[in-house]
C-alpha cells in the first residue's frame, strides 16, 4: 500500500482487510458544472481493500452551504454511520453527492470532520504546483503519487540474493507495466553491489504479472569484480518466471573520451501539452501531443515526452528505477502513428499490445526534478513487433541514458480478453 499513509487500519477478525488514510499530495477540488464545491490542500485519499479509492475533504473546505442534506443514512461495516448531501438543482435528491461520518469507528477516526465525495458524479481533480509557478492536474481517481510509484520500485531486501517489491492496489487494469519490473531489478542490483552503479540493463517479459501479490527478485552475482560485475535478476510471482534481466555494474572511470549526439530540436516543456497518466507529483508533457491515442491521427513514428518529478531521491538506484519505469511507454504509439485507423485506445481491446524486451545504458546523472526528455523513434513495425529506440536528454542537452524496445502489437485473440499480453505468447 502507500508509502505515506497516516492511519493504517486492520481488524483482527477481517485480517486481509486494510484501509489507509494518506494525505493527497497538491490541492484537491471537485467541480460541478462551474460551481467549485469543495477546494483543500489537506484532502485524503482513503485507500480501502477492494474498493475504488476515495478522496476525503475538510468539512471547513467545502461548500456545505450550497448542499441539502438527504434524509436517509446507511451503516458501513467498517466505517460507521453515513449520512449524505446532494446538490440542489443540479441532480436528483436521490443522487447522494458527498457523505460523512459524524462518529466513525476508532480504527478509521481520522476521517472525523472529513466529507467523502463520489467522483463518478463530479470533476474531481488533484493540482500540483511546482516551484516556477507553474502546475499539474490529475483527474482523480489517480492511479497514485510519485511517493507510491518509488515504493512499488523500491525493492527491499528479504534475504540473501533475494528482495520483495510490494503489490498495489490500484488494479483497474491488473498488469504491471515492464518498465516497472525492469526499474525494481535495477534496485536491487544496485542494493546487492552498492559501490557499483547500473550502467546497462536488459529485460526480457515472459509472463504479465499482476498487482495482487509481491514481486520476487533473486539476484545471482555471476560475476563480482572490481571494476564490472554482472548480475542475473529473476522477477517471479506466485513461484513462476516472470522477467529474467541481465545488469552491468560499473565502478566509473575518468574521461578517456567523451562524445555525444545531439538533443533533438523540439519545442520546450512549456510549449508542449499537458498529459495525464495519473501519477500525482510527475509532470509530463507531450510534444504537439503525438500521445493521443486516436486512431485517425496520423504522422511520423516519433514521440518527443518532457517529464519531471516533484522530488528527487537521495539514492542513485531509486533515480535510475524512475528513469528506466517510463522507457516502454511511448514505442508503441510511436509505432501507431504512420498507420491510419490505429490508435492506442485499441490497446487491449481490438488490439494486443505489450512491450517484449528492453535494453537500457546509463550515461549520466541528472536531478529528477527538472525537465528531462525520453526522445522515442519507432524504426521498424511488421510481422505483429514494433521495434524503437530512445534517447533521454536533460533540457541543457545531457544525454543521461539511451534505450532499445521490441513490443507486440497484434490482433487480439478471441480468447484473450484483459491479460492479452501473457495470453498472446
Amino acid at each position: 500500500m502507500a508509502v505515506s499513509a497516516e492511519i493504517r487500519s486492520a481488524w483482527p477478525d477481517h485480517p486481509e482487510y486494510r484501509i489507509d488514510l494518506v494525505p493527497c499530495a497538491g490541492t484537491a477540488r471537485v467541480r460541478v458544472g462551474d460551481v467549485v464545491l469543495a477546494e483543500s490542500t489537506s484532502a485524503l485519499r482513503l485507500i480501502e481493500t477492494n474498493h475504488v479509492e476515495r478522496v476525503y475533504f475538510p468539512e471547513r473546505d467545502v461548500r456545505t452551504d450550497l448542499l441539502v442534506t438527504n434524509d436517509h443514512t446507511t451503516i458501513c461495516p467498517f466505517k460507521g454511520r453515513a449520512s449524505y448531501w446532494s446538490l440542489p438543482g443540479r441532480q436528483s435528491p436521490d443522487d447522494d453527492l458527498f457523505w460523512t461520518y459524524r462518529d466513525p469507528f476508532a480504527e478509521v477516526a481520522g476521517i472525523r470532520g472529513h466529507l467523502g465525495i463520489y467522483h463518478e458524479r463530479a470533476e474531481v481533480e488533484v493540482e500540483s504546483t511546482w516551484p516556477d509557478g507553474s502546475s499539474s492536474v490529475n483527474r482523480f481517481p489517480c492511479w497514485g503519487d510519485q511517493t507510491d510509484l518509488v515504493t512499488v520500485l523500491d525493492a527491499q531486501p528479504a534475504g540473501p540474493g533475494r528482495f520483495l517489491a510490494p503489490g498495489y492496489h490500484v488494479r483497474t487494469r491488473n498488469v504491471v507495466e515492464g518498465g516497472q519490473l525492469l526499474g525494481q531489478a535495477i534496485v536491487a542490483a544496485s542494493r546487492t553491489v552498492p559501490e557499483q552503479r547500473v550502467t546497462w540493463a536488459s529485460m526480457t517479459f515472459a509472463r504479465a504479472a499482476d498487482f495482487d501479490d509481491p514481486i520476487e527478485l533473486r539476484v545471482d552475482a555471476m560475476r563480482r569484480g572490481r571494476t564490472f560485475s554482472t548480475l542475473s535478476v529473476q522477477c517471479d510471482q506466485r513461484g513462476k518466471l516472470v522477467a529474467p534481466a541481465l545488469v552491468l555494474m560499473d565502478t566509473g572511470a575518468p574521461d578517456t573520451i567523451r562524445s555525444t549526439v545531439r538533443m533533438p530540436d523540439v519545442p520546450a516543456p512549456e510549449d508542449s501539452e499537458p498529459y495525464d497518466r495519473g501519477v500525482t507529483g510527475r509532470n509530463l508533457r507531450i510534444v504537439g501531443g503525438a500521445y493521443s491515442g486516436e486512431p485517425d491521427r496520423v504522422g511520423p513514428p516519433e514521440i518527443h515526452a518532457w517529464v519531471r518529478f516533484r522530488d528527487n531521491p537521495d539514492q542513485l538506484g531509486l533515480r535510475n528505477a524512475l528513469v528506466a519505469q517510463a522507457t516502454t511507454h511511448w514505442t508503441i504509439a510511436a509505432g501507431m502513428l504512420p498507420h491510419p485507423g490505429v490508435g492506442e485506445t485499441q490497446a487491449h481491446v481490438s488490439l494486443s499490445t505489450g512491450p517484449m524486451a528492453v535494453s537500457l545504458a546509463f550515461h549520466d546523472d541528472a536531478p529528477l526534478d527538472d525537465w528531462f526528455l525520453y526522445s522515442t523513434t519507432a524504426t521498424w513495425s511488421g510481422l505483429g513487433l514494433v521495434q524503437g529506440e530512445g534517447r533521454i536528454f536533460t533540457r541543457s542537452g545531457t544525454l543521461i541514458a539511451s534505450y532499445g524496445l521490441q513490443a507486440m502489437v497484434r490482433a487480439m485473440l478471441a480468447s484473450a480478453g484483459e491479460r492479452d499480453f501473457q495470453s498472446a505468447m
